[in-house]
């Protein structure tokens, strides 16, 4: 016999595992039937956090229309500049030496059109023959073609003349340079100037589809910083977005929120991180039980309540749930004994 349970004893632990997993599944059970908790009213809050980071409203990045010589280069990083400030600009030599070129061209052109224009009148006045007529008529036609081409030649040189400048449409601070140093040829890939604009500076978040019908515009929160941890203020949702982000994994919308002149004042920069919290649902001195202890059948929900030592079935009217439980808006009065 001995030998035998030698040669079998995995039977053994196999027979005791279950025996284990039957005393614990017995236990479990046990433990649940057991769980009570007794009815009181008490005030509920769920808050809803949200993550994001300092951002701005007014920031661009401004680059080259044309390729070409950087001749001058007049900010740095960590400069303000001021609205449609020129902040670098191309070797305008080339540009206007064509601009000269074209100009002679249309004058050119412009002699020629008032001349053929004078020959076209003699045809037409001095009785010539029809086809004489219509010939001189689409010289002349051609040739104002001509003039148009040169004058059009003009405008796009007088544009080229004008992308030679880069200018900044907000005001702001110059956050990033890509070519600090005049002398280099680039083209629009390889000059980039960022600017940010300080004054436009807001907190932005993300939310998702099931979380963003419980914020509106205008509703206020409570914001903390990760940069400055003993500090904390109130900011008000700006603008809540109507389509979803793009390039997130999940269906999630952006929230604009307003920050206050007291956190204007920190040393704020752009990417800085931090939490956002909104009270979307409350209720004071209800009743309410975690969801574990309310039942439904074909009547509607239920509890067990306790009485003397047994358990009764009670049916209650539920509301809504917050924070985890369910507010009970009858069926329950206080001091009962609820058990699962």
């Amino acid at each position: 016999m001995i030998e035998f349970l030698k040669k079998r004893w995995y039977f053994l632990v196999i027979i005791l595992l279950v025996f284990v997993l039957i005393f614990t599944q017995k236990q479990a059970k046990k433990t649940k039937i057991e769980e009570k908790m007794k009815v009181k009213k008490q005030n509920l809050k769920e808050i809803l956090t949200l993550s994001g980071e300092i951002d701005a409203e007014e920031k661009v990045s401004l680059k080259f229309q044309t390729s070409g010589r950087l001749a001058w280069v007049g900010v740095k990083e960590g400069d303000y500049v001021k609205k449609y400030q020129t902040i670098a600009s191309l070797d305008k030599r080339d540009l206007k030496n064509r601009m000269d070129k074209y100009l002679n061209s249309y004058a050119k052109q412009r002699n020629t059109f008032e001349q053929n224009k004078d020959d076209y009148t003699k045809v037409r006045d001095f009785g010539l023959s029809q086809e004489v007529r219509d010939q001189a008529k689409r010289i002349l036609e051609n040739n104002q073609y001509d003039l148009n081409n040169a004058v059009l030649d003009v405008e796009y040189q007088n544009l080229s003349l004008e992308y030679a400048n880069l200018w900044t449409p907000i005001e702001g601070i110059v956050t990033h340079i890509d070519i600090p140093t005049a002398g280099v040829n680039i083209t629009p890939a390889t000059a980039t100037f960022e600017i940010v604009n300080p004054k436009t500076l807001h907190f932005s978040a993300t939310v998702e589809q099931a979380d963003v019908v419980n914020l509106k515009e205008g509703m206020k929160g409570k914001l903390t910083l990760d940069s400055f941890p003993d500090f904390e203020d109130g900011v008000k949702i700006l603008y809540i977005s109507f389509s979803p982000k793009s390039g997130e994994t999940g269906t999630v919308y952006q929230i604009k929120l307003e920050l206050s002149e007291k956190t204007n004042k920190l040393p704020l920069r752009l990417g800085m991180t931090g939490d956002v919290e909104f009270l979307v649902k409350e209720k004071n001195n209800v009743i309410a039980l975690p969801s574990r202890f309310i039942k439904k059948d074909k009547k509607g929900s239920y509890v067990f309540i306790k009485e003397n030592n047994k358990k009764v079935k009670k049916y209650i009217k539920t509301g809504e749930e917050i924070d985890g439980k369910i507010v009970i808006e009858s069926g329950l009065r206080e001091g009962e004994i609820i058990v699962n």
